[in-house]
């Protein structure tokens, strides 16, 4: 299989790099889309059907291609994969629980390969402000598919507007729903990995009163006034003009263990509930839950990535044809400079064409190798086509 990515920040940027692509004859069958909520979706779906290209796309928080990163434009990753190894599926939530889709979603997959894998993007947020449940997602899915079945992926972005995000194939496209490029794993082999790199900060802290996403208590202490206190900034503890998610929720969210595995989920204080006086979480934290404060990423958050890839990619002891990097928007703001180092640094571990964008939340294997959902992580897959015996 052959790729090659490319950039723009219109419709006429991306058919003028399409064009260049194609030039010394590579025919390309399918696009991986990442793409800006400011861009034109419609043009862009128009302008891969009129060159007979499939599509799987996400809407993002920034978007990227080997040497390159933007806000507000459109990343595309292109590849000759035979048609007969890949199958595209979307599906609305229409107004059904997630369990139920995600039931529905799996019996589909089952049904186009006798072995299938599968890249997934899911909607983040819905115009109406509704999240999407992915941990509800993940959980259903493995259950449905089985441990062994590989997904990774993660959800889509709308530049942190908050304002509604999107998925789409060539045909169809969803403000609330997830979209997946079933792929035949006897075709193509999936080698992928979830890692956050944040490090505990301090001693271990529990829960002591919460209700849903509202936290109230930790070690029997008010939430609020002990996260501010501890990070440096109690005095704006009463101060509604204070934007916590800015200042603090992406350098400094909540280290959780797993219940089983050894890894962690990352779960991050969004803003402060001042009539209720508790952190409003991006997950819920139930009463009993232990946890650490972290500290801010440096360094050594990238070579911790690169050398877990590099590890895999000595294993797998081949180059992957392409590379995927779904990375948490919480990343970048927190990250810096170092963010793109991680992005560039896969793409030299695979030697591979790259496009990735920035996700509400990450779907992948994380360092146990279990199916997982993530916040804050950089997950990537590396795709490699598995050659066939002549028939």
């Amino acid at each position: 299989m052959k790729a090659k990515s490319i950039h723009g920040n219109s419709p006429e940027q991306i058919h003028q790099a399409l064009q260049q692509s194609m030039a010394d004859g590579f025919t390309p069958t399918l696009a991986i889309v990442f793409i800006s909520i400011r861009q034109d979706r419609d043009a862009i779906r128009k302008l891969l059907a009129q060159n007979d290209i499939d599509a799987f796309g996400a809407t993002s928080c920034g978007e990227f291609v080997d040497g390159h990163q933007s806000t507000g434009g459109i990343a595309i990753l292109l590849m000759d994969l035979p048609r007969d190894a890949y199958s595209l599926l979307l599906e609305d939530m229409g107004g059904r629980g997630t369990g139920e889709v995600a039931d529905l979603f799996a019996a589909r997959v089952l049904a186009q390969f006798d072995n299938p894998s599968m890249l997934l993007c899911s909607t983040g947020v819905t115009p109406e402000g509704g999240v999407f449940d992915g941990m509800k997602l993940v959980e259903r899915l493995t259950t449905a598919l089985g441990p062994d079945r590989a997904f990774f992926g993660g959800m889509a972005g709308d530049d942190l507007t908050l304002t509604g995000t999107s998925v789409f194939t060539p045909a169809r496209e969803s403000q609330d729903g997830l979209v997946a490029l079933v792929l035949d794993a006897d075709r193509v082999a999936l080698h992928g990995m979830a890692i956050t790199g944040w490090k505990p900060l301090g001693i271990s802290r529990k829960v002591t009163r919460s209700r849903g996403k509202l936290l109230y208590a930790i070690d029997d202490k008010p939430a609020v006034d002990m996260y501010l206190k501890y990070l440096g900034k109690g005095e704006q503890a009463g101060d509604r003009e204070f934007n916590l998610l800015a200042e603090l929720s992406f350098h400094h969210p909540f280290i959780v263990e797993r219940e089983a595995g050894g890894d962690t989920l990352m779960k991050g204080p969004m803003g402060i509930d001042h009539a209720e006086h508790a952190l409003v979480m991006d997950m819920e934290m139930k009463e009993g839950e232990v946890f650490w404060f972290s500290m801010p990423p440096d360094f050594d958050i990238v070579q911790e990535i690169t050398d877990a890839a590099t590890e895999v990619r000595n294993t797998v002891g081949a180059d992957a044809d392409a590379l995927l990097v779904f990375s948490c928007a919480g990343r970048e703001p927190s990250l810096g400079p170092l963010v793109t180092m991680e992005n560039e640094g896969l793409a030299s571990v695979w030697n591979s064409p790259m496009a990735g964008f920035y996700t509400y939340g990450e779907y992948g294997r994380g360092k146990s190798g279990r199916q997982q959902y993530h916040s804050t992580a950089c997950c990537w897959v590396a795709l490699k086509e598995i050659p066939q015996a002549d028939s």
